[in-house]
Parts: C-alpha cells; sequence; structure tokens
C-alpha cells in the first residue's frame, strides 16, 4: 500500500488505511508491518517569541539573548522538521510519532509543550489533536513515543501522564508481548493508542511503555550511502522478540551545514536529497517503523 503525505495530495484517502488492511494482515504482529512515522512530529510550528528551549547548547542560548527575534527567525528554519499539523499527517496515513516534551523555565505551573530548540504547541492541544482523529477513525491506531524529556520535575511527570490519561482513557493500550499486539487484538479490546515513555516515571504506570521497546538507532549523518548502509545494519540487528523498531531515515545536519544554509534551512539541504534515497532505494522492500518528515515524497507500507 502506498502511502502519500504531501500536502493537498489526496491524503485523505489514507486515513483509514489500516481498517482497510486484509484479514491476512490484521492478525499479523504489528511489529512486522511498516508503519510510516515523522520526525520531530509537532514541529509544524514553534514560538520565536517564547525563550529558546532547554535542549539547546549554551553557545545557542547565548546567540539568541543577543540577536534576539533575528536569531530565531533563523533557529524556527532549523527548527520545523515537518509542515503538516497533527490531523494532516494522520489524514495522510502516519501512525508514528516521536514526541520531545519540555516545561517552559520560569513559567509557573506544569503546562508541557513540544520542543525543537524552540518552543511549539502545548502537548495537551497536540493530544487532543489526535485523540479527535482517533473518534473518527475507530480502527487506526497510533504511536506515541516520548523518547526526550526537558526541565521536567517529578511534577512535570506526573502532570504529562495524567494528561494522557485523561485524553485518550480506555483507548491506551497496556504493556503486553509484542508479539501478542495485532490490529485483531488491539480493535477487540476498543485499544488505539501505545504510548512509549522513555523516563523512570513509566515504570509504575500501568497504560506505558518502555522506551526500550521501541528502540531508534540514530545514524547521526549527512551522508546519504553511510545512512542507507546504518539503516540496513539495524534492521538486521534488530530484536528478534520483545520490542518494535524504529528506522529513522533522517540525515542529520552538522555546524557547518546549518551555517551554509542560514538562509533556505532543513528542507533544501537534507530533507529532499535524504527523501529520494530513503523512498527509492531502501524502504519499499522494509516491513517496520519507518520515520521521516512527513510533508514530502510518498512512503511504502
Amino acid at each position: 500500500m502506498k502511502v502519500g503525505v504531501e500536502r493537498g495530495g489526496g491524503g485523505a484517502s489514507n486515513a483509514d488505511w489500516m481498517g482497510a488492511l486484509s484479514p491476512a494482515l490484521t492478525c499479523m504482529p504489528l511489529k512486522y508491518l511498516a508503519v510510516p512515522g515523522s520526525h520531530d512530529s509537532f514541529s509544524f510550528w514553534v514560538d520565536v517569541k517564547a525563550p529558546v528551549g532547554p535542549d539547546q547548547m549554551a553557545l545557542v542560548k547565548h546567540l539568541a539573548q543577543v540577536f534576539r527575534l533575528l536569531a530565531k527567525k533563523v533557529m524556527r528554519k532549523w527548527s520545523m522538521t515537518q509542515n503538516l499539523t497533527f490531523p494532516e499527517q494522520l489524514e495522510g496515513g502516519i501512525r508514528y510519532f516521536d514526541l520531545r516534551v519540555s516545561s517552559k523555565p520560569g513559567e509557573p505551573g506544569h503546562e508541557i509543550y513540544f520542543i525543537h530548540g524552540l518552543f511549539g504547541h502545548r502537548v495537551r492541544d497536540g493530544l487532543s489533536d489526535i485523540n479527535g482523529f482517533l473518534e473518527a477513525h475507530p480502527r487506526e491506531v497510533v504511536f506515541l513515543d516520548f523518547n526526550h524529556h526537558y526541565a521536567m520535575s517529578i511534577e512535570h511527570h506526573r502532570y504529562l501522564i495524567g494528561l494522557l490519561q485523561q485524553v485518550f482513557g480506555s483507548k491506551l493500550c497496556r504493556p503486553c508481548p509484542v508479539e501478542d499486539i495485532t490490529l485483531d487484538f488491539l480493535w477487540e479490546r476498543k485499544y488505539q493508542v501505545l504510548v512509549f515513555y522513555h523516563h523512570p516515571s513509566a515504570e509504575d504506570c500501568p497504560f506505558l511503555w518502555p522506551g526500550s521497546r521501541i528502540p531508534a538507532p540514530w545514524a547521526n549523518t549527512t551522508d546519504t550511502s553511510k545512512l542507507i548502509q546504518f539503516l540496513e545494519t539495524t534492521l538486521q540487528e534488530r530484536a528478534k522478540h520483545g520490542a518494535f523498531h524504529v528506522s529513522q531515515a533522517i540525515l542529520t545536519p552538522r555546524v557547518r551545514t546549518i551555517a551554509r544554509g542560514l538562509v533556505k534551512g532543513l528542507r533544501n539541504h537534507l530533507v529532499e536529497r535524504a527523501q529520494c534515497v530513503y523512498v527509492e532505494e531502501w524502504v519499499y522492500p522494509q516491513s517496520h517503523f519507518c520515520e521521516q518528515p512527513a510533508g514530502g515524497s510518498s512512503m511504502q507500507l
């Protein structure tokens, strides 16, 4: 099944792709199906008026203090790795979401925001958008991977965990053997959400999956050949039992890459090049989680 996720490209036809699969696939463990995902899934909007995020180096924070809005406008070009909102990604077929969250230092209360260099929307709002889609599409299932947490106290984690339970309620699938997770299994129990939480706070929560159950090896390269080699190797070495697997088909910019692309930004320098190699040379024969920027080429399930 080919999935196009480009804005205005007829992505609505992919809104129910899980529910449209054949019985031979709905009884197969989900770990053997290729599930399209997005990288920094929330970064379709960032706030240039908010402080620079705690995920940034001290030098970046200093430059932002000196150059203020100008520096943040440059940062925005490299912080925004998506151009589709959560509902648009879901309509286009995306089902795995890479989520990084943070509190705003100095802000009262326990509100949590998405973060990638600059702050994004409130997590509460993003989760509500996802839940709204799931309400309208009861046979679709999403994987929410909270893999980075910044400036968060125990109280912040409790707030976020409570928020997840409040928003999704009985849709949350409790941890169980990965090999048991099929679409038929989930549909029978009306589960639609698997939440992976890379923090010790998840240990005592019955509906959170530990981050170790969904490893996502990172190539950390700007070289497309090295990226493909890395994807091949990590796929071959992935755990045979007990875990899902994320293939990050992502080129990572170096400092000099960013310096050369201050004006054009991430998409012109890395995204289109990565997608061309990713789609044409590697993704079609694979069967696992595949993560990429969602506002571009098509993927193969």
